[in-house]
C-alpha cells in the first residue's frame, strides 16, 4: 500500500484479512526501498561497514533519505555527509535519534563540489513539488543540485550513484552511460526485493 497519509498502512494491517506491504505512507518511512537500497549498496560496494555515504537533494521530506539513514546506522565505521540547500536540511530529530544516538560522523554542507572526492556513495534525491506548500519555494530550490560530468571529475572512479527516481533534471542523462551510475540497477534490484516479499508472504519457499 502507497498511501498520501502516514500511519494508513499500520491502520489497514489491523482491519485487512492479508498482509499489507508498506511501499511508503506519507513522509514515513520507505522500508521496499530501503531494502533496494541495501541490496543495491551491497551489490555495488561488497559491504556495509566503511562507507562514505553523501545524500544530497530534499533531506527534510525525503523519506527515502531517512529511512537509508536508519538502516545503516547499524553499521561500523559510516560517515554520512548531508548536501542540501539550508530551507531542506536533514530534520533536528534524525540527527539526534539516529545519527548522534549511534555515535555515526556526519557533517552538513550546502557545496556538492566541496565534497565529492571523499564520498563511496552519492544518494541523489529530487525536490518535491508535493511536499511544498508555496509554490514560489518550490521553484527556488527545485534545481539546486544537478549532477553533471563536470562535478564527477573528482570523484572516486568506483563511486556507487543512487537515486530512488524518478527523477526530473537532477541528475544530466549524460551520466547515464557512466559506469558509476547505478540508478537504473536500483530499479531492478527493486523489482527482485518485491518479488521476494511477495513470495514471502505467499509462503513460497
Amino acid at each position: 500500500m502507497r498511501h498520501p497519509k502516514e500511519g494508513a498502512p499500520l491502520v489497514a494491517s489491523k482491519k485487512a484479512s492479508v498482509p499489507i506491504i508498506n511501499a511508503g505512507d506519507g513522509g514515513h518511512n520507505h522500508p521496499t526501498q530501503t531494502l533496494t537500497d541495501l541490496l543495491t549498496i551491497h551489490r555495488e560496494k561488497g559491504r556495509f561497514n566503511d562507507l562514505t555515504i553523501g545524500f544530497c537533494g530534499d533531506l527534510k521530506f525525503g523519506r527515502t533519505v531517512h529511512s537509508l539513514i536508519e538502516a545503516m546506522s547499524r553499521y561500523k565505521n559510516i560517515k554520512v555527509v548531508l548536501i542540501s540547500p539550508v530551507e531542506l536540511k536533514l530534520p533536528s530529530y534524525i540527527k539526534h535519534d539516529v545519527l548522534k544516538a549511534n555515535n555515526i560522523e556526519y557533517i552538513q554542507t550546502t557545496n556538492l563540489e566541496e565534497v565529492m572526492p571523499t564520498l563511496d556513495i552519492l544518494y541523489m534525491t529530487r525536490v518535491q513539488r508535493e511536499r511544498f506548500f508555496n509554490e514560489d519555494d518550490y521553484v527556488r530550490l527545485k534545481d539546486s543540485y544537478i549532477l553533471t560530468p563536470q562535478k564527477l571529475l573528482t570523484a572516486k572512479e568506483d563511486l556507487c550513484i543512487m537515486h530512488p527516481l524518478p527523477r526530473v533534471n537532477e541528475i544530466s542523462t549524460a551520466i547515464d552511460d557512466d559506469k558509476r551510475a547505478c540508478y537504473f540497477k536500483q530499479v531492478l534490484n527493486g523489482k527482485f526485493i518485491r518479488m521476494a516479499l511477495i513470495l514471502k508472504l505467499l509462503g513460497v519457499e
